[in-house]
C-alpha cells in the first residue's frame, strides 16, 4: 500500500484519505478532473506537499489497475 494513503473505518467512513488528514483521495481526483494543477491543489490544501499529491495520484492509478472493469453490453 502507498505510504501516503490511510484507510481507517473510523475516518471518513473508511474511504481512502491522505495520511494525517481527512482529505479523501476522491477529492484530489475530482480536482484533477476539474483541471486543477498540483500547485493549485497544494494552494487549496496547504497541509499537502507535492509528494503527497503525487502519491495520491499513484495510489489511484494502482487501484484502477487492480480493478476488473466489466464493459456494458
Amino acid at each position: 500500500m502507498n505510504h501516503y494513503i490511510q484507510i481507517d473505518h473510523q475516518i471518513c467512513g473508511g474511504k481512502p484519505v491522505i495520511c494525517g488528514t481527512r482529505i479523501m483521495v476522491k477529492n484530489i481526483l475530482g480536482m484533477v478532473a476539474g483541471g486543477y494543477t498540483i500547485d493549485q491543489i497544494i494552494e487549496a490544501y496547504p497541509e499537502l506537499t507535492r509528494d503527497k499529491v503525487q502519491g495520491t495520484l499513484e495510489y489511484a492509478a494502482e487501484i484502477i489497475d487492480e480493478e476488473q472493469v466489466i464493459a456494458n453490453a
